[in-house]
């Protein structure tokens, strides 16, 4: 009993750190090496394509909170084992969240590059230029030249120098970023070279408007903190409460487990549970 008591306790401490923390820092040292040895090819930004390893771990960590939960839940390692195979689903969740983690930094890299290009525009230089000089003050605020917005300027400056034009160049960007702020200021470039206006005034007035918007995601991440910490303890807290309850109060628990009746409203339970955490999740993604 004390055996079991321990061994569900550490399970549930696991599944906490891994609700609280999250995948982050799992998903940076599987992909450590990649980056590092990964080929210099163009990102399409709205697409990621897991290696085998990743599926394996990902998958691996999925069916162990499953078959915990799951056990938690409805003392049955039958029922525990039969629900593992949901957890071939969570690689196409994180492949989700990992897409937009990096959108989100590639706009954030993308605000600095602007600042950076409409500084060097300022100073009266052509556009071709001043992607060369802003790069130089890019690599400042990012060294590692694996950051996305350093490879693509790079790659930007590569095909002006093969006399390619500035909107094909940018337009191929834009294609590939799938970003608002990225698809408006080149827009707003393309229509500039076409028609003649001011690009130092649009580079600054898009930069102002990407700021702006950062500024106030910012704040609402700011308000949200709170309620998302909530939310996570809302989500472990009926698990450890079940934990406790079929540890300490083993008889008064029995029903639930060993009849018909009690398995469903288990079912029932789990299943709200899933609602409950997806409703929220998607109440407190606020896009601006």
């Amino acid at each position: 009993m004390v055996i079991a008591f321990i061994v569900l306790g550490a399970s549930l401490l696991a599944l906490t750190l891994f609700l609280f923390i999250g995948q982050d820092n799992i998903h940076e040292i599987i992909n450590e090496k990649k980056h590092k040895l990964k080929s210099r090819s163009l990102i399409d930004y709205d697409i990621y394509i897991m290696t085998r390893k990743e599926k394996l771990i990902y998958i691996l960590i999925a069916s162990i909170i499953i078959y915990i939960i799951a056990f938690i839940f409805y003392r049955s390692h039958i029922i525990s084992s039969v629900l593992i195979p949901f957890s071939f689903l969570y690689p196409k969740i994180k492949t989700k969240e990992i897409i937009d983690k990096r959108k989100n930094e590639l706009n954030l890299q993308f605000k600095e590059a602007i600042y950076a290009l409409a500084s060097s525009l300022s100073a009266g230089k052509s556009i071709e230029v001043a992607f060369k000089d802003s790069l130089k003050d890019i690599k400042v605020l990012y060294p590692d030249p694996d950051t996305y917005i350093v490879e693509e300027f790079r790659y930007i400056i590569r095909r002006l120098d093969m006399n390619e034009t500035i909107e094909e160049v940018l337009s191929d960007f834009a294609a590939r970023a799938h970003l608002e702020d990225v698809n408006n200021f080149v827009d707003a470039i393309v229509a500039c070279k076409r028609t003649g206006g001011n690009v130092v005034e649009i580079i600054k007035n898009t930069s102002n408007v990407i700021t702006d918007k950062i500024h106030i995601k910012h704040d609402i991440e700011v308000l949200l903190a709170e309620k998302k910490f909530e939310q996570k303890l809302l989500n472990i807290i009926p698990i450890g409460l079940i934990l406790i309850l079929s540890c300490n109060a083993k008889d008064y628990m029995e029903p639930v487990f060993q009849t018909a009746f009690g398995k469903a409203m288990m079912t029932i339970s789990v299943i709200l549970l899933i609602i409950a955490y997806v409703m929220s999740k998607k109440i407190m993604d606020i896009e601006v």
